[in-house]
């Protein structure tokens, strides 16, 4: 794989070919973990011009499309990826009724619960005594605990939903039969979950959806609706529980910075941004399929190519952003495309930087002393497709 990490890259820095790619050869060919071939875009202005463009859909399922893993490449390519419809006026339709829960507004009401929820395992490793690791003490609860409480699930089971969700994106550390139990069991109990919210709605996501009604009166169908719920967790999940790790470790590796946003609170908005943008370990990028031949920085791809989007690599583009090299914390305008762009950038954009806001919040807040426990070369990368992260964020304070 032309883009992966060599294992002496410290785990924070991007790889060196990055850089040399986006100079001289914006459109590579790459050969993926399955063996299969496909391109790889490092451009700013490729790859947000194959992200926004509706013609190319993520599903992997086309016969001739590349496969991302020899295991056929977990989520991209899964059955339960073709319930939700990937394009046109269906597409539009499904965004339309679930972005409801993500727009801003809705954001700000539930920030004070993200808050209550992110204090809880914080106030727990503190009481554990340091060094703690905040990617497993914090990173990881934080994401489920609020998606489950936006899908009215009993916080009892949360743990169940963070095995679910891992086996359904690790595409390594789990067997074949691992992991159609896990996601038989899921499904099974999503479909109990729907049930006893058609018997008795709540305030959540899920009750609003059955609420609109099902097809026929402009809503979604059981199906749809409980993919839904579990796509939710699982796009939410690893990815920001990851973050949450990676920005903090960011944060602390110069700690003037650290020092900065404590004596103006004002700056967290903008230091999340741009901890999202200098992010090297966001894994792979988004795959594309082409529907049909495309021209990119003057090559033409043929219909039936596999694209991979490098945000990361787009993200520390020079012809897009000043110094792109450099963290600046206050950078304002930051129009970085780890969020991706056009019809299918995050849903969950807006949930994401709430709960990355509240965890800086909260974290200057409670321990103003925190560092890392560790060098920052000591920290280490996992080795994994999907999305990236650091195996530990050691810290004290």
């Amino acid at each position: 794989m032309g883009t992966a990490h060599a294992p002496g890259d410290a785990a924070l820095e991007p790889p060196a070919e990055w850089a040399e790619l986006r100079g001289q050869c914006p459109v590579a060919q790459v050969r993926l973990p399955s063996g299969d071939q496909a391109t790889l875009l490092t451009r700013y202005e490729d790859v947000k011009q194959v992200l926004a463009d509706p013609r190319f859909t993520r599903r992997l399922n086309a016969p001739d499309a590349a496969r991302l893993s020899a295991e056929g490449g977990g989520v991209f390519s899964s059955e339960l990826a073709t319930i939700i419809p990937d394009g046109g006026k269906e597409h539009q339709h499904w965004r339309r009724l679930v972005g409801k829960w993500f727009t801003a507004r809705r954001m700000a009401a539930l920030r004070p619960a993200v808050t209550q929820i992110a204090e809880r395992p914080i106030d727990d490793m503190v009481k554990r005594g340091a060094p703690g690791d905040l990617k497993a003490s914090l990173g990881f609860p934080l994401p489920v605990y609020v998606i489950c409480d936006m899908l009215g699930v009993p916080a009892a089971d949360r743990d169940r939903f963070s095995y679910w969700s891992d086996t359904l994106l690790n595409l390594t550390r789990y067997s074949q039969a691992e992991i159609e139990a896990a996601q038989g069991e899921f499904f099974q109990y999503m479909s109990d979950h729907l049930a006893a919210k058609r018997a008795e709605p709540g305030e959540d996501l899920l009750s609003e959806l059955i609420a609109v009604g099902g097809p026929e009166d402009g809503g979604l169908s059981d199906l749809q609706i409980l993919v839904t719920g579990m796509g939710l967790l699982v796009a939410g999940h690893e990815t920001t529980a990851n973050m949450i790790g990676k920005m903090v470790s960011m944060l602390l590796a110069d700690r003037s910075r650290w020092e900065r946003l404590l004596a103006d609170p004002s700056l967290i908005r903008t230091a999340v941004e741009e901890t999202l943008r200098l992010d090297a370990n966001s894994g792979f990028g988004l795959p594309r399929y082409l529907r049909e031949e495309t021209e990119v920085s003057g090559t033409v791809l043929p219909r039936g190519a596999t694209v991979v989007c490098s945000m990361a690599a787009a993200n520390r583009d020079e012809s897009a952003f000043e110094s792109a090299a450099e963290m600046d914390l206050s950078r304002s305008p930051n129009p970085h495309l780890s969020f991706g762009s056009g019809v299918h950038s995050c849903l969950g954009q807006a949930l994401a930087r709430t709960e990355l806001q509240v965890v800086l919040e909260v974290l200057l807040r409670k321990l103003p002393s925190l560092e890392l426990a560790v060098s920052v070369e000591e920290l280490e990368r996992v080795e994994g497709l999907a999305v990236g992260g650091l195996r530990t964020v050691p810290i004290r304070w």
